[in-house]
C-alpha cells in the first residue's frame, strides 16, 4: 500500500498538504484531516471550536478541499490518504472518488472519542454500531480508491477483531489501530484479516516500531510527533532496519 510503511497520522485541523510534504522525507504515506464530511459532524466540530477552543478543519466546501489539498501532493514523493468523518454515504462516496483521482486512501474515521462526534453517531460510535460502519464502507468501496479504518482499542463491548473481518468483507483494503496500550489486539487482527494493517500509539523509535511490526502490523504511524524531525528519522531507521532483517531472514543469511 506504501513504502517506507511509516505513515503519518492525521490530527485534526493541523494534518494538512503542507505538513505532509514536510513529513515527506521518512514517510511513505500521511493522512490528512480530519474533514466533516456532513452536516451532522460539521457542527459537532462548529461546537468543538466554539466551546472547547479545538482546530478543525471547516472549509466551506470539504469536497472541494480535500481536492485541492490532494492536488497539492500530486508532485510530493508520499501517499496521500484522507481522514474523514460522516454519517452519510453520499458525502463518503464523492470524497472517495476525489481520493481515487490522486491515488489517496480514503480513510474512514471510527476513532474520534469526542463527545460532540460522538453524539452524532460519528467517531468510536460506529464500533458501536458497525452496521452503519459497513454501509460507509461499502459507499468508499464503490469507487478505485484504497479504503482504510480508523480505530481505536479498549471500547467496553467491542469486538474490534469481529468489526475488522466485518469492515473486510465489505470492501476495507486496511485497518489503522490505535493500540490504546492494547498492542497484543494488532496480533489478534493480523491473524484474523488479510488487511494491512497500521499500529498507532506510541511510535516513537526501535522499541516501539519492533513491537507493533512483530505482533502483525504491515506498518506504523505516528501521530502527535509527525512534525518533529528527529522522531521521524528515528522510527524511519527502525522501519528500515526491522524490513531489512526480515528480508535476510527469508533468503537464509545474517543481517
Amino acid at each position: 500500500m506504501f513504502d517506507p510503511r511509516l505513515a503519518l497520522s492525521s490530527l485534526s485541523g493541523e494534518s494538512d498538504a503542507e505538513w505532509a510534504e514536510h513529513g515527506a522525507e521518512w514517510a511513505g504515506a500521511a493522512f490528512l484531516g480530519g474533514v466533516c464530511l456532513d452536516e451532522p459532524t460539521r457542527e459537532a466540530a462548529r461546537e468543538m471550536v466554539a466551546d472547547r477552543d479545538r482546530s478543525e478543519f471547516l472549509p466551506d466546501d470539504p469536497i472541494a478541499f480535500v481536492q485541492d489539498q490532494l492536488s497539492a501532493l500530486d508532485g510530493v514523493d508520499v501517499r496521500p490518504g484522507i481522514n474523514v468523518r460522516s454519517t452519510a454515504t453520499d458525502p463518503v462516496r464523492e470524497v472517495a472518488e476525489v481520493a481515487a483521482e490522486h491515488d489517496a486512501v480514503l480513510e474512514l474515521n471510527a476513532h474520534c472519542r469526542q463527545d460532540e462526534l460522538c453524539a452524532v453517531g460519528a467517531g468510536e460510535t460506529l464500533l458501536r454500531e458497525p452496521d452503519r460502519l459497513v454501509d460507509l464502507v461499502g459507499a468508499a468501496a464503490s469507487s478505485d480508491a484504497d479504503v482504510s479504518v480508523k480505530v481505536r482499542t479498549e471500547l467496553d463491548g467491542v469486538d474490534l477483531v469481529g468489526v475488522a473481518r466485518r469492515v473486510e468483507a465489505a470492501g476495507a483494503d486496511a485497518l489503522h489501530v490505535d493500540a490504546m496500550d492494547s498492542e497484543s489486539v494488532v496480533a489478534e487482527v493480523a491473524d484474523a484479516t488479510d488487511l494491512f494493517l497500521v499500529a498507532n500509539n506510541g511510535v516513537r523509535g526501535r522499541e516501539s516500531v519492533r513491537e507493533y511490526l512483530d505482533y502483525g502490523a504491515d506498518a506504523v504511524s505516528v501521530g502527535r510527533p509527525s512534525d518533529d524531525p528527529d522522531v521521524l528519522r528515528r522510527v524511519a531507521a527502525a522501519v528500515d532496519e526491522w524490513g531489512a532483517e526480515q528480508e535476510a531472514e527469508s533468503v537464509g543469511v545474517e543481517p
